[in-house]
């Protein structure tokens, strides 16, 4: 990164790229950007902070790309057809994939932690930057959702830390193959699943990626990270919720409905901690597990960083209660794999209580990649009384295949005896959810990708508290 260049972020609201954008604008370079979102009108609170940051706004109709030394930042996923793009190539302006200007950041650092895997890297890495926060450590933290502790009144959007210190934490994504840029001190890897590419293309991902550290924390309760742990020899740090020869073990470990406490044990000198965490879910039991460990291969202290753990409130969207009314809960949620929705409804069903999903698929085209793997999550994790409901995926324009619609897993997880509706779009399912609704229900908006599903959640929670008032 050059501090006198000038960056244009095409897409700039976007989960990965505004965190980014501002720690290239606190590290000193100019920042603009472009989001069709904000063309759309949607999420004008998050537009109006990058604005009151100092991150200058346009239209995403070209008119912010004009000058040949501008880069203009994209991520994989964004298409020639797109203006800006299309305005970079007439000026002369260089592009930029959003990875690579991560990765020079992150390899560019003194201490650099990869948060890596299918399911839980945001949590992890919102664990690991608060633990080196609290350690005195002044972190730098790259994140794709936004950090409770870290939210603050005049900081409503806290997907991004920059610190001062050596450490620079981040997530790291396989979906797009971008992980192959990192070159991590620390590398994590929470769980390997299939998601956005096949297991033979993810495994040497993986692979690649934890090769290259000085340290792989690494989970024994997954089979494929169980393999990377024996590649990586020496240098792996494992954990597990039932392994005993794991490094890092959890052990008296005591569910809740808003938490859990569980007891640490380290394997190689003996000593224990406990961990209140404020999150449920077993799930949290190992992100947390996973954050201790980087955390001890970054220099701290158990006993300090189980201590700083318990004070972490979580990430916004991940099993996040919106309200109760009318003894209905709302609860808003990025799940949007089999293997998030498989922990998000076990966690649930801890607890009493009818659970009314609706899953929003993230594209047409994970929708098409999982068609089989959502049919049987939902057949296997769904109780009886349950009820899914889905729209079509969300989209947001572009070339799509459609060949595989909503209706193909619905059909698919009926088939199967559960109570399951497909419905033409999110409107339809809110009515319909409303119509549902009874005490004593849970209603879980899962989904990814799309910002406006948290204000959804909150008008049902208002809809249903009106019908039951």
């Amino acid at each position: 990164m050059t501090r006198d260049t000038s960056y244009f972020f095409c897409g700039v609201g976007g989960s990965g790229m505004a965190p980014l954008a501002l720690i290239v604008l606190a590290k000193g370079a100019a920042v603009a950007g472009s989001d069709r979102s904000r063309d759309q009108g949607r999420s004008a609170g998050k537009f109006a902070f990058l604005e009151s940051r100092g991150v200058k706004l346009f239209p995403q109709d070209g008119s912010g790309v004009t000058d040949p030394a501008q880069i203009v930042v994209t991520s994989a996923a964004v298409e020639e057809t797109v203006p800006d793009v299309q305005a970079a190539r007439r000026a002369g302006a260089s592009l930029m994939l959003r990875a690579e200007l991560l990765s020079q950041l992150f390899n560019a650092a003194a201490l650099s932690v990869g948060v890596a895997g299918t399911s839980g890297k945001s949590t992890t890495t919102g664990m690991i930057g608060w633990i080196l926060k609290s350690a005195g450590r002044d972190p730098t933290v790259m994140n794709g959702a936004e950090m409770k502790n870290f939210i603050t009144p005049d900081t409503p959007f806290a997907s991004a830390l920059v610190g001062e210190g050596p450490a620079f934490v981040s997530e790291v994504d396989e979906s797009d193959g971008s992980i192959a840029r990192y070159s991590p001190t620390v590398a994590v890897v929470n769980n390997i699943s299939l998601d956005h590419k096949s297991m033979e293309e993810l495994r040497t991902l993986f692979g690649d990626f934890t090769a290259k550290a000085r340290t792989a924390v690494l989970n024994l309760d997954n089979g494929e990270t169980v393999g990377l742990a024996a590649q990586a020899g020496a240098k792996a740090v494992t954990y597990s919720l039932s392994d005993m020869t794991a490094d890092l073990l959890a052990e008296q470990v005591a569910p809740a409905a808003d938490g859990v406490t569980f007891t640490v044990r380290d394997r190689r000198d003996g000593e224990t901690a406990t961990v209140k965490l404020r999150m449920p879910g077993l799930h949290n039991v190992s992100n947390g597990l996973a954050a201790l460990a980087a955390a001890g291969a970054c220099g701290v202290g158990l006993a300090e960083a189980a201590s700083a753990l318990s004070e972490f409130t979580g990430v916004k969207r991940r099993m996040e209660v919106v309200g109760t009314l009318g003894g209905v809960t709302v609860i808003d949620d990025f799940a949007h794999n089999p293997d998030k929705i498989t922990a998000t409804l076990q966690t649930l069903h801890a607890f009493p209580g009818r659970l009314l999903v609706m899953f929003q698929p993230h594209g047409f085209g994970p929708l098409r990649l999982m068609k089989d793997e959502f049919i049987e999550m939902f057949a296997a994790q769904l109780n009886p009384g349950d009820v899914l409901i889905m729209p079509e995926p969300v989209y947001f324009g572009g070339t799509v295949d459609r060949s595989v619609s909503t209706a193909d897993v619905i059909a698919g997880v009926c088939a199967h005896g559960r109570d399951a509706i497909a419905l033409a779009d999110r409107e339809a399912c809110g009515d319909k959810l409303v119509d549902l609704a009874r005490p004593g229900d849970r209603i879980v908006i899962m989904g990814a990708r799309d910002d406006t599903l948290s204000v959804f959640a909150a008008e049902i929670l208002e809809r249903v508290g009106a019908k039951l008032r």
